[in-house]
């Protein structure tokens, strides 16, 4: 009897140890990979001997605070990523191409042109000027145009990349569910599971709920479900082109809008929630400017109807130097004015206009004409031009731009804005990347694999192999004594 238990427990420690080695082996091997967690091995003692139980190292709490951080730190690239391609784009103050620079050009060659009204070669500069930013605006409405299509673009691909993403969390809870109910060892699939959502994290704000079983809920950080005992559709409509004033699609789950201001449910985080920002508030925004700036403009350079307002002929005024395409109305406030403004063709020797027009007025015709006679030393129009472009007025294109400036200080200011933007949403990616390398270390050291220690507890493991397997050499070199004693 004596021998017998011996042989029970040196058969039995060799199966502990060739396990352990085994789950050692594993962590040695997955040390190098972020989504691997330690692997444990425990014996648990039952009538009908011991049973060796692998569990892995996790820490819940490390784990929600990595997703959360892989969410915010997704959002914050993605605002980023797009405000520094439409700064880079568009330009600033320090910018020779910039809308505000243009317009500072322009105020000087009209300033110059005022000082020597019958210099022909200074009143082309300031025409050419005028062209410059009028060009200056309309590219500037494209490239924000083209940075909301992109935004709805990495949109769609990024709803493309949840619901596959789902669908695998779906087979791995899948497999986990079976595994726990069958007993058997799904510490792998638990590490797979993770690593999905890890990934989602990344889409999309999600926090998720263990269940019995082996199950698990994920909702947005919103609180819409996204999978419960099956992965919710997540569904998008991308925008074809993007003109001024169009609204891009919403993002839904089930039916529910989780982007957008009318979404009842708005995403705080991940690339989702931050492609979304930029394509329908920052972009928007930006544009919104550019189109007080258009309209400033036409506004400021519009020629007056020298007839009495009595006279069955008289118009009002129509646009000048500006127009908004080629119309000589003035629009007052148009979404999308940056897109169309233009050069008047009466004024643009491209068009065979005449440059004179600047100086005299009459691009409306002789009833617009503000220089009274021939004088070519007239400068009253000119000077005047210049007093309005000095003249602080009311913009009203929207928070946080809603001030009493001249057009060259609310232009700087628009510029600082986007500038500014780009600053904070930098800072804002940067300390969100440091929070998610934080989490990220916090959770490795609770649950990762240290490679000295792994191999210092091999090392330690196979001298028990060694003590265990002689043991049972030991016992069977007793039990063939006994045996041969017995014959």
């Amino acid at each position: 009897m004596g021998l017998s238990l011996a042989l029970n427990t040196a058969r039995s420690a060799l199966l502990a140890t060739s396990s352990q080695i085994g789950a050692s082996a594993r962590n040695t091997a997955g040390a190098n990979d972020p989504g691997y967690s330690r692997k444990i091995v425990s014996l648990v003692s039952g009538a009908g001997g011991a049973t060796v139980l692998v569990t892995r190292a996790s820490d819940a709490a490390l784990f929600g605070r990595k997703l959360s951080a892989s969410s915010a730190s997704a959002e914050a690239q993605a605002l980023l990523d797009g405000v520094t391609a439409l700064s880079r784009t568009v330009g600033d103050t320090g910018d020779a191409g910039s809308p505000a620079a243009r317009l500072g050009a322009l105020n000087a060659a009209l300033q110059a042109a005022a000082n020597s009204p019958d210099d022909a070669g200074l009143a082309r500069a300031a025409v050419e000027s005028a062209r410059d930013l009028a060009t200056s605006l309309n590219g500037a409405a494209t490239a924000v145009h083209d940075a909301r299509a992109r935004a709805d673009q990495g949109m769609a691909d990024s709803v493309a990349t949840i619901n596959d993403l789902l669908g695998q969390f779906d087979r791995a809870n899948r497999a986990v569910m079976r595994g726990t109910a069958s007993g058997q060892d799904v510490s792998d699939a638990l590490d797979d599971r993770d690593r999905i959502l890890t990934q989602l994290s990344a889409e999309i704000g999600i926090s998720v709920s263990d269940r019995p079983g082996g199950d698990m809920t994920i909702a947005t950080d919103s609180g819409v479900v996204l999978y419960d005992r099956g992965a919710r559709t997540v569904a998008f409509t991308p925008t074809g082109a993007f003109s001024a004033g169009t609204q891009g699609a919403a993002v839904t789950v089930d039916g529910v809008p989780v982007t957008g201001s009318g979404s009842p449910m708005r995403l705080s985080s991940g690339r989702l929630s931050g492609l979304a920002t930029l394509r329908d508030e920052t972009a928007v925004a930006y544009e919104n400017q550019l189109d007080a700036i258009a309209g400033a403009l036409v506004d400021t350079f519009q020629e007056a109807d020298t007839r009495s307002p009595a006279d069955p002929a008289y118009a009002g005024p129509k646009a000048g130097l500006f127009t908004a395409g080629a119309s000589a109305t003035l629009p007052g406030w148009v979404t999308g004015l940056a897109g169309r403004i233009a050069l008047n063709a009466a004024v643009d020797p491209q068009a065979g206009g005449v440059v004179a027009s600047l100086r005299d007025g009459g691009m409306n015709g002789s009833a617009y004409r503000a220089n009274p006679g021939t004088d070519a030393a007239y400068a009253g129009r000119l000077r005047e031009l210049a007093g309005k472009l000095a003249t602080a007025r009311s913009f009203t294109s929207g928070q946080p731009l809603n001030e009493t400036a001249t057009l060259a200080g609310f232009a700087a200011d628009s510029a600082g804005w986007l500038e500014s933007t780009r600053k904070a949403a930098s800072s804002g990616a940067d300390y969100q990347k440091t929070l998610l390398g934080r989490a990220t270390d916090a959770l490795s050291n609770a649950v990762g694999v240290n490679g000295d220690d792994e191999t210092a507890l091999t090392l330690q493991l196979e001298r028990s192999y060694t003590a265990s397997a002689k043991l049972l050499t030991m016992v069977d070199d007793m039990l063939t004594t006994l045996l041969n004693a017995i014959r």
